[in-house]
């Protein structure tokens, strides 16, 4: 036996029917044959109470008379079609009125079946079994179809989210792959630079300390001499060699910053959260990005205003949150040459243009907050709305997939457990909130 039959029958016979008749025999033979047959009955003997019973406690299937002293069958059912509480009531009219037009009228205000008094018992249970039988199954299909439309929307956004961490993890995979060996490349010819800047500066400083003791103690050189001093320019090197080589060793200390801050970024930490420093992740990704900061054909150099709290280490994936800031920052920059691609750079110089970094704790010092915030041009309403979506973008062909801001927020909120906000004034600029626990 199908467990379902045998489910629906049980249903269907517990089922509760309100019986609306303003004839008292009418309601005792109907109460009586119905509650036979295992039924639940109420009754009502006239259509307001009828209507305040069905509000109170809707029933499984009503039926009602149309000849009532107050209101009669037909308003009582149009109340009940009306009110989103009780529409889905099946309702059989019983009647002694045997014109078609009576019966046109019951199916037009909302009545499922009509029956004739007098009636037939045995008919008006059938009528009564079929509807409830009908209103069962229906109900059944209406939560099985529920049921298997969330499942394939579940499947569906599983199936997102797969194909989002696939391309975020071939993206930082290569990334990193390709960040890492170039940190490696500079790594190599840095240190032999900079180990024999050490050897040069000291022995140019010997050179120049034995140059000083000759013209000490020869202080009146032959005319050939004093011929090659002055070709090379004797006094100009021994003036601006010290500082030539001071030169060179930050240049060496700069690029030396740049592979550390490029190791940094491209951290391989996938498999587990770790304590990291926040404002590391910020600023190794600021100097990658230092290169598009500076003034350009469409505007002067962006400003960095860094108002860093005091934050402890951060158990997070910090590569992953590299790539959320690498994303924000990106597209604050887009946001400012986007800017200054409607105006002049006349126009461009007379304002400021800056990206504020600002940090800081909860007051319970459980979570921490990052803000990114730019003086672009802003957002309209329905773009900000939409920025966290898959796919979507502002930006022309080639210029961005519409990938960054979602696999951020992913990243943020899945990957971190925290919040990822962004507030918006066209005209004004743009800020993004990240929001994360300290402790994952």
């Amino acid at each position: 036996m199908n467990p379902n039959s045998t489910s629906s029958t049980a249903e269907i016979a517990n089922s509760e029917i309100l019986i609306v008749d303003d004839t008292p025999n009418n309601l005792r033979l109907l109460s009586d044959m119905l509650s036979d047959r295992g039924y639940e009955v109420r009754k009502a003997i006239d259509g307001q109470m009828a209507l305040t019973s069905a509000r109170v406690d809707p029933p499984d299937l009503i039926l009602l008379d149309i000849v009532m002293p107050d209101i009669d069958g037909y308003q009582v059912c149009q109340k009940l079609k009306s009110d989103a509480k009780t529409r889905q009531i099946p309702v059989i009219f019983l009647s002694a009125l045997d014109d078609p037009l009576d019966k046109v009228k019951a199916f037009q205000v909302g009545g499922i079946d009509y029956i004739t008094k007098p009636f037939q018992i045995e008919e008006v249970l059938v009528r009564v079994r079929s509807q409830l039988t009908l209103r069962y199954l229906t109900q059944n299909l209406e939560a099985q179809v529920a049921k298997r439309t969330a499942e394939l929307t579940q499947a569906l956004h599983d199936l997102q989210e797969a194909q989002l961490q696939i391309v975020q993890a071939e993206k930082m995979a290569t990334l990193g792959q390709l960040v890492s060996g170039i940190a490696h490349e500079i790594n190599n010819p840095i240190g032999f630079i900079e180990g024999n800047l050490t050897l040069v500066d000291k022995g140019v400083n010997h050179l120049l300390e034995h140059l000083q003791l000759y013209q000490k103690f020869v202080p009146n050189p032959s005319p050939e001499i004093e011929a090659s001093a002055e070709q090379i320019e004797l006094e100009y090197l021994v003036e601006e060699l010290p500082e030539m080589l001071e030169s060179m060793k930050l240049g060496t200390d700069r690029i030396r910053q740049l592979s550390v801050s490029l190791r940094k970024f491209s951290r391989r930490d996938d498999r587990r959260q770790v304590a990291a420093n926040l404002h590391d992740g910020i600023d190794s990704t600021l100097v990658i990005l230092k290169h598009r900061l500076k003034a350009n054909k469409y505007r002067p150099e962006i400003q960095i205003i860094k108002k860093y709290g005091n934050l402890p280490p951060v158990k997070c994936y910090p590569n992953q949150l590299n790539q959320v800031f690498m994303n924000l920052l990106a597209n604050s920059i887009d946001a400012i040459d986007e800017l200054g691609e409607g105006r002049s750079y006349a126009e461009m110089e007379k304002g400021s243009h800056h990206i504020s970094i600002r940090t800081g704790i909860s007051p319970d010092r459980t979570k921490v907050a990052i803000e990114i915030a730019d003086n672009g041009p802003g957002m309209p309403p329905e773009v900000r709305e939409r920025i966290f979506d898959r796919l979507y973008t502002t930006k022309p062909p080639g210029k961005g997939m519409g990938l960054g801001l979602s696999i951020s927020h992913q990243i943020v909120t899945e990957k971190h457990h925290g919040r990822l906000r962004c507030s918006s004034t066209l005209g004004e600029g743009t800020k993004f909130t990240i929001e994360i626990p300290v402790e994952s």
